[in-house]
C-alpha cells in the first residue's frame, strides 16, 4: 500500500516546531481571518484541521521516541519542551478558536450533517471546560504524569547473570518449577518495593492537581470533570456503578469456578501469588513465536486471511518503520497504537517477549491500526479523534476475529486449544480487574484528601470484592495492596479504563456474529471502523451489528455465551 502525506494547503512543509513562535502565525491567521460565507467557514475548518494534525503528529513522535528510550535525555527534553512551553501557549488560543467557530452564523448550515453535529458538540464541551487558570496545571500534569513511564521503565531484575525487564521476568512465572517461580516473584516484588513510595507520592501529587483543575472548572470533583472531558454523552457514572455490580455478581463467580478447577489440578487449597500463571496440567508456557519479526510476519499472514486490506495496513507500517515491538531495557512498559493524523499511518509500540499475551497484544494494536487506516480519509482531524469506547471496540474485536486463524502460530491442536481457552478465560478474568480499577478511581477522586493508608485499605476492600479469595498473600500483603501501581492508566490517562470493559462486551458481540457468519461480521466491523467519530457511539456499535449495552441482562447473555464456547474447546 503506497501512502503519501496529504499536501499541506495551510501549514508550510518546512515548518520546524522548536518554539511557540514558530507556530503562532498560524493561530493569528485563523483568529484574524474574515469568514463571510459558508465556503469561507469550511475553508477555515479545513485549515484548522490541518494545523491540528500537524501539531498532534509532532507531539506524537516526541512521546513515541521518549517511550522507546526513557533514558534518552534528548527525547525526554523534546517532549518536555512541547508540554511545558508549547502546549500552555496553545490552550488559550485553541479556546479562542473554539469561540470563533461556535459564534459563526454558518455553524447552522452544517448541523444537519451528523459528523459536524458531533464535532461541534465536542467543541462546545471544550469551551465549557476551559479555564485560563488551568493552562499551567494542564502543563504540569502532562509533564508529571510521564514520570510513571520513567520509573517503571527503569525496573529490572537479575536472573542467572542476565538483566531482565519486568515483562521478560514475568515469563518465568509460567514455568513449572515452583521454586523458580517463587524466586522470580520475590525478585520482582523486591524491585517494585523500591519504587512504592515514589509512585505513591507521584499519584498523590497528580490527584491533588487534578482536583484543583476540576474545581477551577466548576466541578465538585475530577471524576465529574473528566466525564465531560472524555465526551461521555451516552452513559453516566451510575451506569458505571451498575457495571461494577454486574461484574461482581455475574463474572467473579465464573472466575472463581475456573480457579477452583485449576487448584484441584495443582493439588492445592489456595494459590500462592506466583501460581497465577502456571499451567495446572504441568505443561510448558505457550510460546507462539521466538522473535518480534516472527510475531509480525505471522500476524500479517493472519490478517491477510481475514481481509487483505488488514494485512496491507500492517505491512505498510513495517515498511515505514512505524513499529517497535520487542521488550528491551529502558523502554517504557505496556503497548499502544499511536494515531498519526497527518500521515494517517499510526505507530505500534509494545514489549514482546515471545508469550501468547504478546500475540494478543499485537493483534489488539493491529485492530487500532486498521481503524486509523480506514478512517484516515475523513475530512477533519476531529472526525478521527475517537472516543475510547469506539477505539477499543476495533482492537478487542480484532483479537476475537483472529482466533479463527491462530493455527498459523500453533500447529499442535492441544496448544491451539490452550491459547483459545486462555483468551476466553482471560476475558473473564480481566473484566473484574477493569471494574476494580474503575471503582478505585471513583473513590480516589470522591475522597481526594485520603491518606496513603486509607488508599491501601480501600484497595484491599476492592480486592476482596472483585477477587475470588483463592490466593494466599501471607507475607506479601504489601504486594497486593500496591498492585494498583502497575496500572499505567491511573497515572497517565485517568478514567480511561472502563472503556475496555464496555468495548469487550461489544467485541464479544462481533465474535458471536462471526461464528454465525464470518464474512458478514467482518464487513460490518469494517463499516463501523470507517465511520470514525462521525456518528454517535450507539450508532457505530449498531453499524458493527452489536449492542452498546453493559447492563446486567446483556452481560449475563454474553457470560453464558462464553461458557458455551469454553465447553466446546
Amino acid at each position: 500500500m503506497k501512502i503519501d502525506r496529504n499536501q499541506r494547503l495551510f501549514v508550510a512543509n518546512e515548518l520546524e516546531i522548536n518554539s511557540w513562535e514558530a507556530i503562532k502565525p498560524y493561530f493569528d491567521n485563523l483568529l484574524n481571518r474574515s469568514i463571510d460565507n459558508k465556503e469561507d467557514f469550511e475553508k477555515w475548518l479545513f485549515d484548522r484541521s490541518e494545523l491540528d494534525a500537524v501539531l498532534e503528529e509532532d507531539m506524537a513522535w516526541r512521546y513515541i521516541q521518549m517511550s522507546i528510550d526513557t533514558k534518552n535525555e534528548e527525547f525526554s527534553n523534546a517532549y518536555t519542551l512541547f508540554v511545558s512551553k508549547i502546549q500552555p501557549e496553545l490552550a488559550p488560543l485553541d479556546d479562542q478558536l473554539n469561540r470563533k467557530l461556535m459564534q459563526s452564523p454558518f455553524v447552522k448550515d452544517f448541523m444537519a450533517d451528523d459528523a459536524y453535529r458531533i464535532y461541534f458538540r465536542s467543541v462546545k464541551t471544550q469551551l465549557n471546560l476551559f479555564r485560563e487558570e488551568n493552562v499551567s496545571i494542564e502543563a504540569f500534569l502532562n509533564e508529571k504524569s510521564q514520570e510513571f513511564g520513567s520509573i517503571s521503565g527503569a525496573q529490572t531484575i537479575e536472573h542467572e547473570g542476565v538483566l531482565l525487564t519486568m515483562q521478560k521476568a514475568a515469563q518465568f512465572l509460567k514455568e513449572q518449577d515452583e521454586s523458580l517461580r517463587k524466586s522470580i516473584f520475590e525478585k520482582i516484588s523486591n524491585r517494585r518495593r523500591l519504587d512504592v513510595d515514589a509512585l505513591n507520592e507521584l499519584y498523590s501529587e497528580l490527584i491533588k492537581k487534578r482536583h484543583e483543575l476540576a474545581v477551577n472548572a466548576g466541578f465538585e470533583n475530577f471524576r465529574d470533570y473528566k466525564f465531560q472531558a472524555l465526551g461521555r454523552f451516552d452513559y453516566t457514572k451510575e451506569d458505571c456503578f451498575n457495571f461494577h455490580e454486574a461484574i461482581k455478581s455475574l463474572i467473579v463467580p465464573l472466575v472463581k469456578d475456573i480457579q477452583k478447577k485449576k487448584l484441584d489440578k495443582l493439588g492445592k487449597d489456595k494459590f500462592k501469588p506466583w501460581d497465577a500463571e502456571v499451567d495446572p496440567e504441568g505443561k510448558a508456557p505457550l510460546k507462539p513465536f521466538q522473535t518480534g519479526k516472527e510475531m509480525l510476519d505471522g500476524t500479517i499472514s493472519i490478517l491477510g486471511k481475514i481481509d487483505s486490506y488488514f494485512a496491507d495496513c500492517i505491512q505498510t507500517m513495517e515498511e515505514m518503520g512505524h513499529l517497535d515491538l520487542e521488550s528491551k531495557t529502558g523502554k517504557a512498559p505496556g503497548g499502544y497504537n499511536y494515531p498519526l493524523y497527518e500521515i494517517g499511518v499510526p505507530f505500534i509500540f509494545m514489549n514482546a517477549v515471545g508469550a501468547q499475551r504478546d500475540l494478543v497484544t499485537m493483534v489488539h494494536e493491529a485492530g487500532h491500526a486498521v481503524h486509523s487506516f480506514l478512517s484516515r480519509d475523513l475530512k477533519l482531524t476531529g472526525f478521527k479523534n475517537l472516543p475510547s469506547e469506539v477505539d477499543e471496540l476495533a482492537s478487542m474485536s480484532m483479537e476475537m476475529l483472529t482466533m479463527k486463524y491462530w493455527d498459523l502460530f500453533y500447529s499442535n491442536q492441544d496448544d491451539l486449544n490452550r491459547a483459545k481457552r486462555e483468551q476466553l478465560e482471560g476475558i473473564l478474568k480481566i473484566l473484574p480487574w477493569i471494574a476494580q480499577i474503575d471503582a478505585f478511581q471513583h473513590w480516589v477522586y470522591e475522597n481526594v484528601n485520603h491518606t496513603i493508608e486509607e488508599r491501601y485499605a480501600y484497595w484491599r476492600k476492592l480486592s476482596a470484592d472483585y477477587g475470588t479469595g483463592l490466593t494466599d498473600w501471607s507475607g506479601y500483603e504489601d504486594m497486593l495492596e500496591t498492585s494498583w501501581q502497575r496500572q499505567m492508566h491511573l497515572f497517565e490517562v485517568p478514567f480511561y479504563y472502563i472503556e475496555y470493559g464496555i468495548a469487550q462486551l461489544g467485541a464479544l458481540g462481533v465474535w458471536k456474529n462471526s461464528i454465525e457468519d464470518y464474512g458478514f461480521a467482518v464487513e460490518n466491523y469494517k463499516e463501523a471502523l470507517k465511520i470514525g467519530y462521525t456518528k454517535s457511539i450507539p450508532e457505530i456499535y449498531e453499524t458493527a451489528n452489536v449492542k452498546f449495552d453493559f447492563s446486567k441482562s446483556y452481560l449475563k447473555s454474553l457470560a453464558d455465551f462464553i461458557k458455551e464456547e469454553l465447553n466446546k474447546i
